[in-house]
């Protein structure tokens, strides 16, 4: 059986022997085996990276674009065998997965412009012969550790930037789809990264607790549940290392009554059911601003919910694949049972959906849910499956306190006519990322992806400018070369620019 390796040093390794299944969710079988790190390989990775960073650090910020530039170009001719590997091991569908790669190649794209984005500030005569300035250094070996969900894109949020920033990367992807990951990685190698650079280590929980004991790793990016945020922001922080933790999400779509009802159903469809719903930005609650545009809505989506074509995803021209595990198919079934127990209406059931042919896939098909109240854990909890929620309100004061009243605020949007409407919305609803009559609002690579209250932990955002910030530490330097002829006295004020 294949066995998905670490990358350690620019060459693949087995590592120690311990392993973990690599599924293939439309069959519901194993596919492959991936290592698993235990500490001694992962001081291997530290240890290489270490070794790499000071000649990387030292390296001129137009020759590491250079090899972004390169990296690019590969990731664009290798499209197809990425989308692949994506599909078989989570099961999105093709379509989702080029499109996934697409807004990862983005990143790399905002990488290129090292030179550009790594530029200091300077001031002339701060003082007399007094000049200023600023530098912005890299922090030296820093980790990410990426979800299941967006095995090129999250990574490549990551990555690419802090490299061009003058780091060395070590990245612990999710071991139940690891192969497409490592194959984006092999590629930067093959652009010219030079060894130890970027290493990729799998892993699970003893990985992810060496990553924050090692003194070594100066910072660490996560993206991941709630749970897993704050305890790896919690145990990095204390040990001093620097942090950004993005967690979980609830994101809620606020339907006004003027709403374009027509594009708004499209464009919860996609962005409900999209990728079998598991998105951190996906919408699953839609919140209607009065009966009459929550029954046009039901109306209209009902259809389109029962038509949703559902399959393998490596087939191509379909809606959903399946979930990426059984433990994620029955998580979400039981979310479903709960809505029913609780008192919510199901309107579409997707409990029983069998595929023919992959009667073992781990699928579940698009479920709709009516009459949805706060309190049932439909509405409380990030189900991370194809489930959309309607709760009804009387007003968008009342949509915007149900939202801002939520513990989750990574993204949400309105769809709306009314000017005056939006603007209130965006000023005042406490979400980091907010879209108006956009329903998946993720910030494009030169802006920065992050949400507030509990689904971030840390100051600063991922990727973007906020990216160039947390992968770099200014130092501010003031420098002086007075006249060989003057000379001054001692100076014991506090020194001034007067």
């Amino acid at each position: 059986m294949t066995l998905v390796t670490h990358l350690i040093n620019g060459e693949l390794i087995a590592g120690t022997g311990r392993t973990a299944d690599v599924f293939n969710p439309a069959i519901g079988a194993v596919s492959k085996q991936v290592a698993l790190a235990d500490r001694a390989t992962l001081q291997l990775v530290i240890d290489s990276a270490k070794a790499a960073f000071p000649a990387w650090r030292n390296t001129p910020p137009a020759k590491r674009a250079q090899i972004m530039f390169r990296f690019k170009q590969l990731l664009e001719q290798h499209e197809a065998t990425i989308a692949k590997l994506i599909s078989e091991e989570h099961g999105k569908t093709i379509e989702d997965a080029v499109g996934e790669l697409k807004r990862g190649i983005e990143n790399v794209e905002f990488a290129c412009a090292a030179p550009e984005i790594l530029k200091g500030e300077y001031s002339r005569n701060v003082g007399p012969n007094i000049d200023a300035w600023s530098d912005m250094q890299p922090l030296g070996v820093v980790a990410g550790i990426t979800p299941f969900n967006f095995p090129a894109m999250v990574p490549l949020w990551m990555y690419p930037l802090a490299i061009v920033c003058g780091n060395c990367f070590i990245l612990k992807p999710s071991e139940r789809d690891p192969s497409s990951t490592l194959y984006i990685a092999q590629l930067l190698i093959e652009a010219g990264l030079p060894k130890g650079v970027l290493s990729v280590v799998h892993g699970d929980k003893e990985a992810v607790d060496g990553l924050i004991e090692s003194p070594d790793v100066k910072a660490l990016s996560f993206v991941g549940s709630t749970p897993i945020a704050e305890y790896i922001y919690s145990e990095g922080t204390k040990r001093g290392k620097r942090v950004q933790a993005l967690g979980g999400a609830k994101n809620h779509a606020v339907l006004m009554p003027d709403a374009d009802l027509d594009n708004a159903v499209s464009a919860l469809m996609g962005a409900a059911y999209g990728s079998c719903g598991e998105r951190c930005m996906a919408i699953s609650v839609a919140v209607c601003v009065g009966d009459q545009i929550a029954d046009a809505l039901v109306e209209k989506l009902t259809p389109q919910i029962k038509a949703l074509k559902i399959g393998a995803g490596t087939q191509c021209g379909l809606d959903m694949g399946p979930l990426v595990t059984a433990a994620a198919r029955d998580k979400v079934k039981g979310y479903i049972d709960a809505g029913v127990a609780q008192g919510a209406r199901l309107v579409v059931d997707g409990r029983d959906l069998v595929v023919a042919g992959h009667e073992d896939g781990y699928f579940v098909g698009g479920t709709l849910f009516d009459k949805v109240t706060p309190e049932m854990t439909i509405y409380t909890d990030e189900i991370f499956g194809p489930v959309l929620c309607i709760v009804r309100v009387g007003s968008l004061e009342a949509a915007m306190q149900l939202i801002n009243d939520h513990e989750y605020g990574n993204g949400t949007c309105i769809f709306t006519r009314d000017g005056e409407a939006a603007r209130l919305f965006c000023d005042e609803i406490e979400v980091g990322m907010v879209g108006v009559n956009v329903p998946l609002p993720v910030p494009v690579s030169y802006h920065s992806f992050g949400g507030w209250k509990r689904s971030l932990f840390g100051d600063l955002h991922a990727y973007g400018p906020d990216g160039v910030r947390f992968y770099t530490r200014k130092k501010a330097i003031t420098q002086r070369w007075p006249q060989r002829a003057s000379h001054e006295a001692a100076q014991f004020a506090f020194p001034s620019n007067g």
